[in-house]
């Protein structure tokens, strides 16, 4: 029997005024468009983003900005810029796109800007507590619904119309359907929040929640940690979501508060005491402008049993092409790469280490290691955990998004099996097109580079 099952109440729209329960779609738009009555589902609003978010491709948006006779952006205090898609600078073309970027940020007095090390954006703005439960953050990278993780709305745009918020500080959005998705039950072991996506996506498709936002809940989910949630919210794009929204929990609002706070007491000098009263003043700040949807708002419904939920893996050459590890065979893998803004945190990097630390990778396979940010990285130090994973064999990549989209430090060769804890396995993918690349758990990944083939962690934590 499948772990997923589909129910489907009200699928109506929802009128402006008339006090039917809404969405958390509708509650945030309002809220960016500054309605005091909700806009219905399908309707379209005029939004300010909170943040505005670009990275590497910064460089051509700025062409396109141009283009609208601007001189000046019009809010540069809303603006977030991380160098990471091809950090170190691979060629001449990539090191002149990084210091066209770092010209632009210098004359525009851009404060959020993040340099090439520090981490893959979704990951560093996480970090750096630049987004809030409510918020409305919108980005040039297909990977914006991340930020479901904390309650916002993270909606990926194009460019053009990234340069045309830079020019005028809001932009037309349609009022999104919203698809519910109740998790319940408990996981089993070396079972993740990357295989709940993967089964989702696997049974309903990748464009089944094709302009959706994904409203996920459930005891399930109300036990996943802070790792796990953004993984759920960021495979959402590979669902066709143009948002996700998992409710904030406690442990939301006190990893933002933490973080806000220390960010202040470093830029005014504030005593411990002003430090507590100040983060106890965010927290507030942060609880009071969390949104969440009404029960029996409009929308279709997903179940998923978790405790039904098995290791999963996307076969070639598409994220829905989904099996369970145990079925698939026995593939050998040339390259496994663990890291991206998917999987690559510190309890990815934990789970990988339980695999590895004490073996070797099997003969021929190769392990390329790239955490998501800076912090990841210092931390995984710490820890003795790098010293570990070479000592096992493995490569260890600067922060950044590297070979996950093609670019450099660990492109595929033609005829060649990859094993990846990425989020896209489509044809070309990491550079080549006459290359394969299954997708799957850092568990998953790090037991198939010591097995050298793909396998389940079963199979090698006895």
């Amino acid at each position: 029997m499948s772990p997923v099952s589909r129910f489907t109440p009200s699928t109506g729209r929802v009128p402006a005024d008339d006090g039917t329960a809404c969405t958390f779609a509708q509650k945030a738009l309002a809220r960016a468009a500054g309605l005091s009555e909700m806009p219905a589902v399908g309707s379209i609003v005029t939004a300010r983003p909170e943040v505005v978010l670009s990275h590497d491709n910064t460089a051509a948006i700025v062409e396109i900005w141009r283009q609208l006779d601007q001189a000046r952006v019009a809010i540069p205090d809303r603006l977030a810029i991380t160098l990471d898609h091809a950090v170190p600078a691979p060629t001449p073309r990539h090191a002149a796109n990084h210091a066209a970027i770092r010209r632009f940020v210098a004359e525009q007095g851009i404060r959020r800007f993040y340099e090439a090390g520090r981490g893959i954006c979704h990951q560093v703005l996480s970090e750096e507590a630049e987004v809030s439960p409510g918020d409305l953050i919108l980005g040039a990278d297909s990977h914006t619904p991340h930020f479901g993780w904390l309650g916002a709305f993270g909606a990926g745009i194009g460019r053009t119309e990234v340069a045309a918020l830079w020019a005028t500080g809001e932009l037309w959005l349609t009022v999104p359907d919203s698809l519910r998705v109740c998790i319940e039950g408990e996981l089993s072991p070396w079972v993740s929040a990357k295989d709940l996506a993967l089964t989702l996506i696997g049974r309903e498709g990748a464009d089944g929640a094709l302009y959706r936002c994904v409203e996920f809940s459930g005891a399930c989910v109300d036990r996943l940690g802070l790792s796990e949630r953004m993984v759920l919210a960021n495979m959402m794009a590979e669902f066709g979501a143009k948002a996700s929204y998992l409710a904030p929990t406690g442990e939301v609002f006190e990893y933002l508060a933490d973080r806000v706070a220390a960010r202040k007491a470093r830029e005014s000098g504030f005593s411990e005491s002003d430090i507590d009263s100040e983060r106890q003043h965010v927290l507030e700040r942060l609880r009071e402008r969390a949104l969440y949807p009404d029960p029996g708002a409009p929308g279709m419904e997903i179940r998923i049993d978790a405790s039904r939920v098995q290791a999963q893996v996307s076969c070639p050459h598409t994220v829905d092409r989904t099996m369970d590890v145990s079925q698939l065979g026995r593939i050998p893998v040339d390259q496994a790469f663990l890291g991206t803004c998917t999987n690559g945190r510190l309890e990815d990097l934990e789970l990988a280490h339980r695999v590895l630390r004490g073996r070797r990778l099997s003969s021929g396979t190769r392990l390329l290691i790239v955490p998501a940010s800076s912090q990841i990285m210092a931390e995984a130090a710490e820890r003795g955990w790098l010293v570990d994973f070479v000592a096992a064999g493995a490569m260890i990549g600067t922060p950044g998004c590297g070979p996950c989209m093609g670019n450099h430090m660990g492109v595929l060769a033609e005829g060649e099996v990859c094993i990846s804890s990425a989020n896209r396995n489509f044809r070309g993918r990491m550079g080549t097109r006459d290359a394969e690349i299954y997708l799957a758990s850092p568990a998953v990944v790090a037991a198939s580079a010591v097995a050298g083939r793909i396998c389940s962690p079963e199979e090698v934590v006895l």
